[in-house]
């Protein structure tokens, strides 16, 4: 798990005591391509790091998949709504290749952050940090051309358009796997 001790002191830096509380409440779980981390209509009873591999956050929407983001090594996810309403996920969590993830348990953590100002610090950076990326994606959609998305997504990550099929960068873009074919090769 020193990826993710390693994720965590860049995001709070713990003091060794805190590191074992933590660890304490998290354990390692490794899935196969297809897999699904979180399944629609689950309970959310986690916050998952992927230590290795690549996880795509998607739901369905009149039938269609619609991909919502990417979760490639060194990144957190977890459906929002499902984890702190405790109602089952609209959004799911699967794998686009054998993945290793290290999953907070979220009875665990609700006793840490009342016990120790340390993790509780670091969980409300985490919480703010994903919120801005959530602001970040809203503000993409609404602002940015699929053009300038994908060229951000690239930019960003650049090792998505080999890790990832077309057609889920496509729905991340919300765009046909045409569109982003022209765009593509504009970019290119």
């Amino acid at each position: 798990m020193q990826f993710f001790f390693n994720k965590i002191e860049e995001i709070h830096p713990l003091t060794e005591g805190s590191r074992e509380s933590l660890k304490s409440i998290c354990y390692k779980q490794i899935f196969s391509k297809s897999d699904c981390v979180l399944k629609h209509n689950e309970i959310c009873k986690g916050i998952y790091f992927v230590e290795r591999g690549m996880l795509r956050i998607f739901y369905y929407k009149q039938g269609r998949e619609i991909t919502e983001w990417f979760a490639p090594e060194q990144n957190f996810c977890f459906s929002i709504n499902s984890f702190f309403t405790n109602t089952p996920s609209q959004l799911i969590i699967q794998c686009l290749e054998e993945s290793e993830i290290v999953v907070i348990t979220k009875n665990g953590l609700s006793d840490l952050i009342t016990s120790d100002i340390e993790i509780s610090n670091f969980y409300t950076k985490l919480l703010s940090g994903s919120l801005i990326c959530s602001q970040v994606r809203m503000d993409s959609i609404l602002f940015e051309t699929a053009a300038q998305r994908y060229q951000n997504l690239i930019t960003t990550t650049p090792t998505i358009p080999q890790r990832v099929p077309l057609q889920y960068i496509a729905s991340y873009l919300g765009v046909s796997p045409e569109t982003l074919s022209r765009i593509r090769s504009r970019v290119n």
